[in-house]
Protein backbone atom coordinates (compact mmCIF):
# COMPACT_ATOMS: atom_id res chain seq x y z
CA UNK A 1 0.00 0.00 0.00
CA UNK A 2 1.41 3.05 -1.00
CA UNK A 3 2.73 5.87 1.29
CA UNK A 4 0.85 9.56 0.17
CA UNK A 5 2.49 12.32 1.80
CA UNK A 6 0.39 15.13 3.08
CA UNK A 7 0.36 18.54 2.13
CA UNK A 8 2.17 19.41 5.39
CA UNK A 9 4.97 16.75 4.33
CA UNK A 10 5.28 18.22 0.80
CA UNK A 11 5.40 21.82 2.25
CA UNK A 12 8.08 20.24 4.78
CA UNK A 13 10.46 18.56 1.75
CA UNK A 14 10.01 21.75 -0.27
CA UNK A 15 11.47 23.79 2.29
CA UNK A 16 14.55 21.79 3.53
CA UNK A 17 15.18 21.61 -0.40
CA UNK A 18 15.04 25.64 -0.56
CA UNK A 19 17.55 25.61 2.53
CA UNK A 20 19.66 22.52 1.03
CA UNK A 21 20.46 24.37 -2.61
CA UNK A 22 21.31 27.52 -0.75
CA UNK A 23 18.08 29.49 -1.72
CA UNK A 24 17.55 29.91 1.87
CA UNK A 25 19.99 31.12 3.76
CA UNK A 26 21.25 31.71 7.85
CA UNK A 27 19.54 34.32 9.52
CA UNK A 28 17.00 35.30 6.72
CA UNK A 29 13.06 35.56 7.11
CA UNK A 30 11.24 32.76 5.73
CA UNK A 31 9.09 34.32 3.35
CA UNK A 32 5.12 32.58 3.67
CA UNK A 33 3.11 34.46 1.34
CA UNK A 34 5.63 33.01 -1.26
CA UNK A 35 6.09 29.55 -0.69
CA UNK A 36 1.95 29.30 -0.29
CA UNK A 37 2.40 31.08 -4.24
CA UNK A 38 4.83 28.28 -4.95
CA UNK A 39 3.23 25.46 -3.91
CA UNK A 40 -0.49 26.77 -4.43
CA UNK A 41 -1.29 25.72 -0.68
CA UNK A 42 -3.29 27.46 2.41
CA UNK A 43 -1.49 28.87 4.94
CA UNK A 44 -2.23 26.16 7.25
CA UNK A 45 0.19 23.39 5.72
CA UNK A 46 3.11 26.17 5.54
CA UNK A 47 2.34 27.24 9.40
CA UNK A 48 2.10 23.35 10.34
CA UNK A 49 5.71 22.22 8.32
CA UNK A 50 7.43 25.93 9.85
CA UNK A 51 6.57 24.92 13.52
CA UNK A 52 7.76 21.31 12.55
CA UNK A 53 11.29 22.84 11.09
CA UNK A 54 11.71 25.03 14.48
CA UNK A 55 10.64 22.20 16.90
CA UNK A 56 14.16 20.53 14.81
CA UNK A 57 15.92 23.63 15.36
CA UNK A 58 16.33 24.44 12.10
CA UNK A 59 14.18 27.16 12.16
CA UNK A 60 13.96 30.15 15.03
CA UNK A 61 10.29 31.07 15.77
CA UNK A 62 10.93 34.95 16.69
CA UNK A 63 8.12 36.99 18.20
CA UNK A 64 6.56 39.62 15.82
CA UNK A 65 8.89 38.95 13.38
CA UNK A 66 8.28 35.75 12.01
CA UNK A 67 10.49 32.18 10.85
CA UNK A 68 14.12 32.52 10.57
CA UNK A 69 16.85 30.36 9.17
CA UNK A 70 18.74 29.51 12.20
CA UNK A 71 22.54 29.51 11.94
CA UNK A 72 25.18 27.88 13.77
CA UNK A 73 28.36 29.71 15.30
CA UNK A 74 31.02 27.40 14.71
CA UNK A 75 31.30 26.04 18.86
CA UNK A 76 27.56 25.15 18.22
CA UNK A 77 28.38 23.26 14.54
CA UNK A 78 31.40 21.20 16.53
CA UNK A 79 29.71 20.49 19.22
CA UNK A 80 26.52 19.22 17.15
CA UNK A 81 29.20 17.43 15.01
CA UNK A 82 30.64 15.40 17.76
CA UNK A 83 27.25 14.45 19.02
CA UNK A 84 26.54 13.09 15.38
CA UNK A 85 29.77 11.20 15.14
CA UNK A 86 28.69 9.40 18.82
CA UNK A 87 25.04 8.48 17.49
CA UNK A 88 26.08 7.78 13.59
CA UNK A 89 28.93 5.77 14.84
CA UNK A 90 26.67 3.73 17.36
CA UNK A 91 24.18 2.96 14.59
CA UNK A 92 26.89 1.58 12.22
CA UNK A 93 27.81 -0.76 15.03
CA UNK A 94 24.69 -1.90 15.77
CA UNK A 95 24.53 -2.76 12.24
CA UNK A 96 27.70 -4.28 10.79
CA UNK A 97 26.29 -7.83 11.51
CA UNK A 98 23.20 -7.39 9.83
CA UNK A 99 24.24 -6.39 6.26
CA UNK A 100 24.59 -8.64 3.68
CA UNK A 101 26.19 -8.90 0.27
CA UNK A 102 23.60 -6.44 -1.11
CA UNK A 103 23.70 -4.07 1.43
CA UNK A 104 27.88 -3.73 0.90
CA UNK A 105 27.09 -4.16 -2.91
CA UNK A 106 25.07 -0.84 -2.86
CA UNK A 107 26.99 0.93 -0.47
CA UNK A 108 30.19 0.29 -2.99
CA UNK A 109 27.64 1.69 -5.81
CA UNK A 110 27.31 5.19 -4.16
CA UNK A 111 30.74 5.22 -2.99
CA UNK A 112 31.66 4.88 -7.37
CA UNK A 113 28.46 7.13 -8.06
CA UNK A 114 29.81 9.88 -5.37
CA UNK A 115 33.43 10.04 -7.04
CA UNK A 116 31.24 10.56 -10.90
CA UNK A 117 29.38 13.30 -9.35
CA UNK A 118 32.64 15.18 -7.59
CA UNK A 119 34.39 14.12 -11.07
CA UNK A 120 31.21 16.28 -12.73
CA UNK A 121 31.52 19.41 -10.39
CA UNK A 122 27.83 17.72 -9.71
CA UNK A 123 27.75 18.65 -6.18
CA UNK A 124 24.00 17.99 -5.56
CA UNK A 125 24.26 14.37 -6.65
CA UNK A 126 27.25 14.36 -4.69
CA UNK A 127 24.89 15.30 -1.46
CA UNK A 128 21.92 12.79 -2.21
CA UNK A 129 24.51 9.69 -3.52
CA UNK A 130 26.70 10.01 0.03
CA UNK A 131 23.59 10.50 2.11
CA UNK A 132 21.93 7.39 0.14
CA UNK A 133 25.22 5.51 1.45
CA UNK A 134 24.91 6.27 4.63
CA UNK A 135 21.17 5.45 4.25
CA UNK A 136 21.63 1.87 3.26
CA UNK A 137 22.91 1.12 7.21
CA UNK A 138 20.80 3.13 8.75
CA UNK A 139 17.56 2.04 7.32
CA UNK A 140 18.62 -1.79 9.01
CA UNK A 141 20.00 0.12 11.97
CA UNK A 142 17.54 -1.85 15.05
CA UNK A 143 17.55 1.54 17.01
CA UNK A 144 14.70 3.19 15.61
CA UNK A 145 15.17 5.85 17.97
CA UNK A 146 18.75 6.47 17.66
CA UNK A 147 18.54 7.03 13.73
CA UNK A 148 15.58 9.38 14.36
CA UNK A 149 17.99 11.66 16.72
CA UNK A 150 20.63 11.14 14.46
CA UNK A 151 18.40 12.45 10.90
CA UNK A 152 17.56 15.05 13.51
CA UNK A 153 20.63 16.76 14.13
CA UNK A 154 21.93 15.89 10.25
CA UNK A 155 19.49 18.63 9.17
CA UNK A 156 21.46 21.32 10.71
CA UNK A 157 23.57 20.71 7.82
CA UNK A 158 21.69 20.41 4.51
CA UNK A 159 23.39 22.95 2.28
CA UNK A 160 25.33 20.99 -0.61
CA UNK A 161 28.70 22.27 -1.59
CA UNK A 162 27.46 24.24 -4.37
CA UNK A 163 28.25 27.37 -1.90
CA UNK A 164 32.23 26.86 -2.67
CA UNK A 165 34.09 29.25 -4.67
CA UNK A 166 36.64 27.45 -5.61
CA UNK A 167 35.60 23.88 -6.95
CA UNK A 168 38.78 22.08 -6.94
CA UNK A 169 39.47 22.60 -2.92
CA UNK A 170 35.74 21.75 -2.65
CA UNK A 171 36.44 18.25 -5.13
CA UNK A 172 39.76 17.64 -3.04
CA UNK A 173 38.01 17.56 0.23
CA UNK A 174 34.91 15.76 -1.02
CA UNK A 175 37.72 12.99 -2.42
CA UNK A 176 39.01 12.64 1.03
CA UNK A 177 35.07 12.49 2.42
CA UNK A 178 34.89 9.66 -0.31
CA UNK A 179 38.08 7.79 0.59
CA UNK A 180 36.50 7.63 4.21
CA UNK A 181 33.43 5.77 2.90
CA UNK A 182 35.31 3.62 1.41
CA UNK A 183 37.18 2.83 4.80
CA UNK A 184 33.99 2.12 6.82
CA UNK A 185 32.71 0.05 3.74
CA UNK A 186 35.66 -2.25 4.42
CA UNK A 187 35.02 -1.84 8.26
CA UNK A 188 31.91 -3.52 7.41
CA UNK A 189 32.78 -6.27 5.32
CA UNK A 190 35.39 -7.37 7.95
CA UNK A 191 32.58 -7.33 10.69
CA UNK A 192 34.92 -4.74 12.72
CA UNK A 193 32.20 -2.90 14.68
CA UNK A 194 34.17 -1.27 17.07
CA UNK A 195 36.62 0.06 15.08
CA UNK A 196 33.92 1.22 12.81
CA UNK A 197 32.30 3.01 15.89
CA UNK A 198 35.10 5.05 16.47
CA UNK A 199 36.22 5.83 13.04
CA UNK A 200 33.06 7.39 12.57
CA UNK A 201 32.97 9.58 15.85
CA UNK A 202 36.76 10.14 14.97
CA UNK A 203 37.76 10.77 11.52
CA UNK A 204 34.33 11.17 9.63
CA UNK A 205 32.58 13.42 12.23
CA UNK A 206 35.46 15.09 13.27
CA UNK A 207 34.70 18.15 14.55
CA UNK A 208 37.51 20.14 13.03
CA UNK A 209 35.49 19.52 10.05
CA UNK A 210 32.60 21.98 11.51
CA UNK A 211 35.12 24.38 10.19
CA UNK A 212 34.48 23.75 6.55
CA UNK A 213 30.48 24.35 5.89
CA UNK A 214 28.61 27.48 5.24
CA UNK A 215 27.14 28.79 8.43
Amino acid sequence: MKNYLSLTDHVYNYIVEQINNGTLTASNKVNENAICDALKVSRTPVREALIQLSSEGLLENIPRKGFIIKSLTTEEAKETYLIIGALDGLAASLTTHLLTDKHLKEMEFYIESIDLAINTGNFSMYHKMQESFHNVYLSICPNKSLVTLLLQLEKKFLKTFDWMEDPIWTANKLRETNHEHRKMLELFREGKSTELESYLKEVHWNAEKAELIPL
